[in-house]
């Protein structure tokens, strides 16, 4: 009896369309309004073999790219960026998981039956998450984990997360470790009532005397850094500019219905036939425009092997972050007063696309990257 086929990123990419116009953006607005993990958008996103988009075809995967990813991010964030970031960290903790862990849960998340997340930001270090402070400890058993997360997506609702700490013993700034959700002494620490993004439970997290086996260290001990700047960073600046893109083209899309829909009935004319409304829309349309040019272009670097894809990756977080904001503040003047309405979804789009500048590594912290990379500098002195 042969296996059924694994989906291939075709199938993905239409089913996920499907998705998103029948389950995330219905739900959309009611999630923002509540805080609500979103998990039946998850559920259906799983079915639709999102989940498995990135896992290897002989595990059961798509065998997906980082276009795909892109592609798969920027669909479900132009109708709720809260589930695209659930996805996104998905694919970062993936990325992981793939070539360093254990096959029967590659298994799974090829299936669509296991999500997986990054904890890798920790109170103690901030942003900086390439310099953990959490601790693993060899005892009877296992390895001892005691940490205190400051930001894990999914926190609660994963089945499992890619963790980092101190190595145990080796040199080399962090250890990975893939963690099972309901591990003893794993627990939530906290609660998320964001200004924005907020349905994907972006809570603190602690490990207090957590023991797991010393086969769940993802790679050597000491070598977890390297694992995620080769791995995870790619994935999840990647997928985070494709979010911030997903914002920026929903707002122009809702930006447009506004003006184009909206009288000046003393005129007898449209917003949209107003000069410095065309001026403006055009400005803001030109704008999105550039910022697709510049991720696409990163895309064909990293899949010609360019010799300027790291940087382009460095890059293009910053690049889509800050552009959303623009896009949002820009659109949020063109419509005005009516922009602050609920019913448009302009507001709430404003709010999430503010996130990015900030989210782990920052604008701040990607430009003070870029500009060790092009002088010449070690990436991380003096961070």
């Amino acid at each position: 009896m042969s296996l059924p086929a694994a989906p291939t990123t075709h199938d993905v990419l239409d089913a996920v369309g499907a998705v998103v116009t029948s389950t995330v953006a219905p739900a959309a607005a009611e999630i923002d309004r509540t805080g609500a993990y979103p998990r039946a958008d998850v559920d259906a996103l799983a079915g639709a073999g999102a989940l498995g988009l990135l896992s290897a075809p002989e595990v059961g995967g798509a065998g997906g790219s980082l276009a795909d990813v892109a592609g798969v991010l920027e669909t479900i964030a132009r109708a709720d960026a809260s589930t695209a970031m659930v996805v996104l960290m998905h694919y970062a903790a993936t990325s992981v998981i793939e070539p360093h862990g254990p096959e029967d849960v590659r298994r799974e998340i090829a299936a669509g039956r296991h999500l997986s997340t990054l904890a890798f930001s920790e109170r103690g270090s901030r942003s900086h998450f390439w310099a953990p402070v959490s601790t693993a400890t060899a005892v009877d058993g296992g390895v001892r984990l005691d940490a205190a997360k400051s930001w894990v997506t999914s926190a609660g609702e994963a089945d499992s997360y890619v963790w980092s700490s101190r190595p145990v013993e080796a040199d080399g700034p962090m250890t990975l470790w893939l963690v099972p959700a309901g591990t003893a002494g794993i627990a939530v620490a906290g609660t998320f009532d964001g200004f924005g993004l907020r349905g994907n439970a972006s809570t603190p997290m602690s490990a207090d005397g957590a023991v797991v086996p010393s086969s769940a260290r993802l790679a050597d001990d000491g070598a977890g850094l390297d694992v995620a700047l080769g791995t995870a960073l790619p994935t999840f600046l990647v997928g985070n500019a494709a979010v911030s893109l997903g914002l920026m083209e929903a707002l122009v899309d809702e930006a447009a219905g506004h003006v184009t829909t909206t009288r000046l009935e003393h005129l007898g004319q449209t917003l949209a036939e107003q000069p410095a409304t065309q001026r403006t829309f055009a400005a803001l349309r030109t704008r999105v425009d550039a910022t697709r040019a510049f991720l696409t272009d990163t895309l064909t670097a990293l899949g010609s092997g360019r010799p300027d894809a790291t940087l382009r990756v460095l890059q293009v977080k910053a690049v889509c972050a800050e552009a959303a904001a623009d896009v949002a503040d820009g659109v949020m003047r063109l419509c005005g007063g009516a922009a602050f309405r609920k019913e448009l979804g302009i507001e709430r789009r404003y709010r999430d696309a503010l996130a990015a500048r900030v989210m782990a590594p920052t604008t701040d912290a990607l430009h003070d990257f870029v500009g060790r990379a092009t002088l010449g500098l070690p990436l991380f002195g003096g961070a």
